[in-house]
């Protein structure tokens, strides 16, 4: 099996900045797109930021120069530093990984973490 864990949450004032990260352990062989969703109450998850195991990201348009996903492929672990932080980031964020298990399968596996509680106050 596959685990991922975020790490980093926490309550933080408007303005100020955060750094989650999400370590995968377990039966990888190696892992294609990592990503951050979050949900805040009474909304739908919404993808934050996504990177590829080339390293090419991807933000949604609410956080575009003020979030930045980042991966360490040794690790397993990707990380995502968000800066400049608003209230409406106040959401559970959760780490997601397209995982390839075996070396013979090409089988991309989707693993989720429990999610960080993020919150921004004003």
């Amino acid at each position: 099996q596959v685990q991922l864990v975020e790490s980093g949450g926490g309550l933080v004032q408007a303005g100020g900045s955060l750094r989650l990260s999400c370590a995968a352990s377990g039966s990888i062989f190696s892992i294609n797109a990592m990503r951050w969703y979050r949900q805040a109450p009474g909304k739908q998850r919404e993808l934050v930021a996504e990177i590829t195991s080339g390293g090419s990201t991807d933000y949604a348009d609410s956080v575009k120069g003020r979030f930045t996903i980042s991966r360490d492929n040794a690790k397993n672990t990707a990380y995502l530093q968000m800066n400049s932080l608003k209230p409406e980031d106040t959401a559970v964020y959760y780490c997601n990984a397209d995982v390839q298990r075996r070396w013979n399968s090409r089988v991309l596996d989707d693993y989720w973490g429990q999610g960080t509680q993020v919150t921004v106050s004003s």
